[in-house]
């Protein structure tokens, strides 16, 4: 399974990673720096966005994205680890 993380702190990538790879399931993590966000995504299973980490404008960008796609979005306020451990449990 294939999930992308949008939001997030640079400082804590690789612990999103860590975390997801040891449910077994890889990660793409964009920390919401990048530009255009929904076109890097490829075929992702899954989207995680991290809202208190990205702009209005992103935001609405990957929730239209997703939508047309029909590829399940999870958004979370928090962007710690455990937050991301909590949802990819329920994946």
């Amino acid at each position: 399974m294939c999930a992308a993380l949008i939001g997030g702190m640079d400082r804590l990538k690789r612990d999103y990673i860590i975390s997801a790879k040891q449910k077994g399931i890889k990660l793409k993590v964009f920390t919401g720096k990048e530009n255009k966000v929904s076109s890097k995504l490829g075929s992702a299973d899954h989207v995680i966005i991290f809202t208190n980490q990205i702009s209005h404008a992103a935001k609405k960008d990957i929730v239209k994205y997703t939508k047309a796609k029909q590829i399940p979005l999870h958004m979370f306020h928090s962007c710690g680890v455990s937050t991301l451990k909590n949802c990819l449990e329920k994946l």
